[in-house]
């Protein structure tokens, strides 16, 4: 009866997407309100009346458009809800940690929070976050009108919420139980769960793959494609170089997942024996697949935010990027090199020693591409002019946090000391270092830095300084005891850890470490939000096109010059602004509007 349950919800949801598609398809006339880079309608309300005229308004808007600013927006929004939802698994994981029995929630609940949270922080959170700052500024640092293909872009996003909810439908279908199979899904126990959720959670990270797949292909024609004249490969933007590589990865891992996940959903469903052991497959065959995605999915992740760094991080210390061309060649040896790491996840696997040392070798010359980017980074920030802005704090944080993440990855990549360290909580804390310590660093310091273009405001630099030091002291707070107790021996994914895994005390006390600096980590994501969402709305008006004074340095960079236009466009609709004897607006008497100088000054000088 599951089976039939599964297989008629299975089919109802693929009913529901094909129309979708088949209504979004019939839709005439999409790109008559698509607006071009000379004079499109930002989210700051920039934009001349005619154009703001030819978008629908409301909902209808947001449902239909192909704006790339737009749906670069969704991307973000639908980012920020997937990172809550994620966020609030793990405190409370956390909080059941806080004592060595269960006491606060049942172990099937704890690995049902276990298995969403890790997929929902990869592939709800961190692909469309980054697919939101591409989507929005990719095709304005590159002189595009628009993406390539905009239909495509906007039939991406919209594979996302679906996706989600079949992710995550075992927690709100009464009849269902989370899935319980951690985000790596490993078989046979994939396979031996009868509950239906798993199946339907397989089912929405094949539309999340789908998704990626369609954004990828569309970045890459869109930046070999769509480049302005004065764009060429040579003076390409870092971030722009990062995203291609990125895209490039996804088009070679993300298939090869979809097809392992069809063969998983098959082995649960029709009886096929892909996975199983003795029937002529076996669980070893589902590691190789899921890791020859898996590692290359940790560089998709980590390449764009560290071209989000090597863009902002010159911005703020009055120096161009030191050796963007090695940068540049760095971030092509990580596309490629990641593709040939995959089995130091398999290890403690018994397969062939020649193998393993292979694999070792190349897992240590990896390192090699991100130190390169590492020294680079420290380059351009020495002897240059440090401006302490809420973004450039988040810059150092990314690269503190990386090379602690970077440095925990090299002892994993050594097999005899891996062979100890493999599935303790030394592996968690070295891939949250890189994923929250550093890649989520990089989001924010993206957010910041280009929230003016897309809110046309500025934010309160006092709390993004909270934001940041909160993030930064909860990130090493909660990450670093986990390395302490990988050494210790204590094993990932137990709810419970009783004195039979080790010693008790010890576990205790760096569990409760761990909690206290979660808890700081969610208090400043709280602040973060409420920053966010209150300077959206009421936030001094930015009245600058050049709000970080990038021209003093000669940092002033497309999207600005782009922002610049809007500006100038909005305020020859609006027939101008008033001004009193002295050439002052009357808004910015009232200290409603924020200059570039002004609003730099602010930052730097703490709010």
């Amino acid at each position: 009866m599951a089976d039939i349950a599964t297989l008629t919800l299975s089919g109802l949801t693929a009913a529901f997407l094909l129309g979708v598609f088949v209504w979004v398809v019939r839709l005439e006339d999409w790109r008559s309100y698509t607006p071009t880079v000379g004079g499109g309608t930002g989210a700051g309300g920039y934009g001349t009346g005619e154009e703001q005229a030819h978008k629908p308004s409301g909902i209808v808007r947001w449902l239909t458009t192909v704006d790339h600013k737009d749906i670069g927006l969704m991307y973000g929004t639908f980012a920020v809800l997937a990172f809550a939802w994620g966020g609030i698994a793990v405190m409370l994981m956390r909080l059941e940690l806080v004592t060595p029995t269960s006491n606060f929630i049942e172990s099937s609940l704890y690995n049902g929070l276990l298995t969403s949270h890790g997929i929902t922080m990869l592939f709800l959170f961190g692909t469309p976050m980054l697919a939101a700052f591409s989507n929005y500024f990719v095709p304005l640092l590159i002189g595009a009108d628009d993406m390539a293909f905009p239909r495509i872009n906007a039939i991406a996003f919209w594979l996302l919420p679906p996706g989600a909810l079949l992710i995550w439908a075992g927690f709100f279908l009464p009849s269902l139980a989370p899935a319980q199979t951690a985000w790596t899904m490993y078989t046979p126990l994939s396979i031996e769960q009868p509950n239906p959720a798993v199946d339907l959670m397989l089912l929405g990270l094949h539309l999340t793959g789908v998704s990626a797949t369609m954004g990828a292909i569309n970045f890459i024609a869109t930046i070999v494609t769509e480049r302005d004249e004065s764009v060429s490969w040579a003076n390409l933007d870092i971030f722009s170089w990062t995203v291609l590589t990125q895209s490039g990865q996804i088009i070679f891992a993300f298939p090869l997942l979809g097809s392992a996940l069809i063969m998983l959903l098959l082995d649960r469903n029709l009886g096929t024996t892909f996975f199983m052991t003795g029937e002529g497959g076996g669980p070893i065959l589902w590691q190789h697949l899921f890791w020859f995605f898996g590692h290359p999915e940790v560089y998709i992740l980590v390449l764009p935010p560290m071209g989000l760094i090597s863009y902002i991080l010159p911005k703020f210390t009055g120096r161009k990027l030191f050796g963007f061309k090695f940068v540049v060649y760095s971030t092509l040896a990580l596309g490629v090199l990641s593709f040939g790491v995959w089995a130091h996840h398999m290890f403690a696997t018994g397969i062939d020693p020649r193998l393993r040392a292979s694999f070792m070798a190349v897992s240590l010359a990896v390192a090699v591409p991100s130190a390169v980017k590492t020294f680079n980074w420290i380059a351009t920030m020495w002897n240059g002019r440090l401006r302490l802005t809420a973004p450039f704090l988040f810059c150092v944080g990314f690269i503190a946090n990386f090379i602690i993440g970077g440095v925990t990855g090299v002892f994993e990549a050594s097999i005899p000391v891996d062979m100890l360290l493999h599935d303790t909580y030394h592996v968690v804390a070295h891939f949250h270092y890189v994923i929250m310590g550093a890649i989520a660093f990089a989001v924010f310091a993206g957010i910041y830095y280009w929230f003016p273009i897309y809110t046309g405001r500025m934010y309160q630099q006092t709390l993004a300084k909270w934001h940041f030091w909160l993030t930064m002291v909860g990130t090493n707070l909660t990450f670093f005891p986990m390395i302490i107790l990988g050494y210790a021996g204590m094993p990932r994914r137990y709810a419970t850890y009783a004195v039979e895994a080790g010693p008790e005390l010890l576990f205790t006390a760096l569990h409760r470490s761990a909690t206290l600096g979660a808890l700081l980590l969610a208090f400043g994501q709280i602040i973060f939000v409420w920053n966010l969402v209150q300077s959206w709305l009421e936030g001094p008006k930015v009245t600058d096109g050049d709000p970080w004074d990038l021209k003093e340095t000669d940092q002033h960079g497309r999207e600005w010059a782009w922002f610049e236009r809007q500006q100038e466009t909005a305020l020859a609709t609006d027939g101008g602004r008033a001004s009193d004897a002295s050439g002052t607006s009357s808004d910015e008497s009232d200290g409603g509007e924020v200059t570039g100088s002004d609003g730099a000054a602010a930052d730097r000088a703490g709010g």
